[in-house]
């Protein structure tokens, strides 16, 4: 072994010395928050993102019990197991939220979206869009003379999937709900 072999093999690898950070790998999460349906809720919710630097992907809010004055948050954000816990407790802390569930945990939640989708179209392109809207199911809510306008319901891949199908056909406009999701199985969500 030469002198110079030997001396590399005395120098200790960089990990001895730093300390190399693994990172968790970042999830998805669709939660569910019930919430009072007050002015101002809506804004305290979202301020919790925004003051921790959470990102919100979607966001979808909707009255579920008129006589109880109470509203369901659907929030799909990411971050690591970790960051997620943080989200879903401080949420837990607010004054007007009555429940707060991760239908990501709790197992494979039934999620969908509703796009409104405006397609340019005429001649060859126009039927080539009316035979991708009949594959996807998508329904056509207005018709003239150079332009569709579909409706889609599905999992966010579908929508998307359609969308990109369109663009080259003369996507024009696309309008987007968010996700509605609910958890499977005989149990309701708590209000």
């Amino acid at each position: 072994m030469t002198v110079k072999e030997e001396a590399e093999l005395a120098i200790p690898p960089a990990s001895t010395y730093f300390m190399v950070e693994e990172k968790e790998p970042e999830e998805s999460h669709t939660l569910s928050v019930v919430v009072d349906n007050e002015p101002g809720v809506l804004a305290r919710v979202i301020g919790l993102f925004t003051a921790r630097g959470y990102n919100i992907d979607q966001l979808t809010v909707s009255e579920v019990q008129h006589a109880a004055a109470v509203s369901r948050i659907t929030i799909v954000t990411s971050g690591t197991p970790h960051i997620m816990e943080q989200i879903r407790a401080q949420l837990r802390r607010l004054v007007p939220v009555h429940s707060v569930a991760d239908l990501t945990l709790e197992g494979d939640p039934i999620e969908r979206e509703l796009a409104l989708v405006k397609v340019k179209g005429e001649g060859e392109a126009r039927v080539e869009a009316l035979r991708i809207a009949d594959a996807f199911r998508a329904r056509v809510v207005d018709a003239q003379a150079s332009s569709f306008v579909f409706e889609i319901t599905g999992k966010t891949r579908k929508v998307d999937q359609f969308i990109q199908l369109m663009k080259p056909l003369g996507l024009m406009e696309v309008v987007r709900t968010g996700i509605a999701a609910i958890s499977r199985g005989p149990e309701a969500m708590k209000i």
